[in-house]
């Protein structure tokens, strides 16, 4: 029985690793798939990791019928029995409900893999809708940590070093907007992601650069 599956989880905790993984278990049993990914940090028609691994895949832009693909790949006589969509966070809600159609219809199995919500803590549309329509949802078990050491709970957006909360939803991190603004992300539990406090400003408020500030004075609650 076919299967739309979303791994979920922050930035950090495998979720490129696991897609590359399940691409190579599944060949490795002679299944034939697709590999789909949008916006990845390391360009585009690939499919990266941050421990330094990779793969071709197929970039996913917002005119993309998933179920025209499929089709038009099958008319070509080829097998596909499952697709590896990373990324899906970035993916239209009418392309999620053509991967749930692909499962129902086709009996193709879909591994979708991507963020939950954006760095101002609102679901991303895609992935809102995954969750709505998945069978399974499954949040990874490699936990992402905190500068401070603590499980790390959010995805925060780091400008020049600076957190900030405001902002367009999609912005591709480690790059420069113009020539002078640099766009980061970092992963934080939510006691410093409410505090505003990047290990950067962390850092900055502490006594000694060996030391970071563990006490709550000195990563006040920001004004509303």
């Amino acid at each position: 029985m076919a299967e739309l599956v979303f791994f979920s989880g922050t930035m950090d905790c495998g979720k490129s690793t696991l897609a590359l993984q399940m691409d190579h278990n599944h060949r490795a049993r002679g299944r034939s798939g697709i590999i789909y990914t949008k916006l990845d940090r390391a360009g585009t028609d690939v499919l990266s990791s941050r421990l330094g691994l990779s793969t071709p895949a197929h970039e996913v832009g917002d005119e993309l019928d998933f179920w025209d693909a499929v089709v038009e790949h099958a008319t070509q006589g080829l097998r596909i029995d499952y697709l590896i969509c990373d990324e899906v966070q970035f993916y239209t809600p009418a392309q999620v409900e053509q991967l749930a159609r692909l499962v129902d219809e086709m009996g193709i199995d879909v591994f979708a893999f991507g963020i939950t919500a954006d760095f101002r803590t609102q679901l991303f549309p895609g992935s809102r809708r995954m969750i709505e329509l998945a069978d399974k949802v499954q949040v990874l078990q490699v936990e992402a940590l905190c500068w401070c050491g603590r499980r790390a709970t959010h995805n925060a957006r780091v400008v020049d070093g600076a957190m900030v909360v405001e902002g367009e939803q999609v912005v591709v991190g480690d790059t420069k907007a113009g020539t002078e603004t640099l766009v980061e992300y970092e992963v934080l539990c939510r006691r410093h992601f409410m505090r505003r406090m990047n290990s950067a400003a962390a850092r900055a408020a502490a006594s000694s650069p060996d030391v970071l500030p563990f006490d709550l004075d000195l990563c006040p609650v920001p004004p509303c």
